[in-house]
């Protein structure tokens, strides 16, 4: 017997409505899905915390009109707290953003040199250099050696010494100049503000 036209879905057009989004699994096994039979009870409206049997805590639950959330299922016995399920994830997610947002985020400016940059394009570049370290910024510079100018190694490093000693007050030698393939550099980090 095959299908009738329409039947199962609105519409006789298949997938109408898209496809059935999978329904977000909880973080956190709460009232009936915990399965320990003893669990440590811990909230707001609990003055001590306490080991109750698993119906024990349900119960206390269901007279206070709020769910019973596992919190920590790993712990012997697993620790349980009373609240309203919506609001603990409210705070969790709320908390996770205030630390994502304390956390720094460390920003690594380039400065690039040629092996004989002349006085003036140097002052332009340790004015940007000042300027990224005031922000907070590291920096690091480094000296491109084209072809056969590897033989300005010397030179290279010399600039990269040169720019760490003139940044002295505003920073902080992290890494001294170190010759990688074509590119020799140097890191440089912004001094603590005391």
């Amino acid at each position: 017997m095959s299908p009738q036209p329409g039947a199962g879905n609105r519409g006789g057009r298949p997938g109408a409505h898209g496809p059935k989004r999978p329904e977000k699994e909880n973080p956190n096994r709460i009232n009936d899905q915990i399965t320990a039979q003893r669990v440590r009870v811990v909230g707001d409206n609990i003055e001590a915390p306490a080991v109750l049997s698993i119906r024990e805590a349900l119960r206390l639950a269901d007279e206070m009109e709020l769910d019973l959330i596992e919190i920590s299922p790993n712990a012997d016995p697993p620790v349980c707290r009373i609240a309203d399920y919506q609001k603990f994830l409210y705070q969790q997610k709320k908390r996770a953003k205030e630390m994502k947002a304390k956390s720094v985020q460390v920003v690594v400016k380039e400065i690039r040199f040629g092996p004989q940059t002349d006085d003036h394009d140097y002052n332009f570049k340790l004015r940007h250099a000042e300027n990224f370290l005031k922000d907070g910024a590291k920096v690091k510079a480094y000296v491109f050696f084209r072809g056969r100018s590897i033989v300005f190694k010397e030179q290279g490093e010399i600039l990269l010494l040169r720019l760490a000693t003139d940044l002295e007050e505003l920073a902080k030698v992290e890494m001294m100049p170190k010759l990688e393939g074509k590119r020799m550099s140097i890191m440089l980090a912004p001094k603590s503000k005391k």
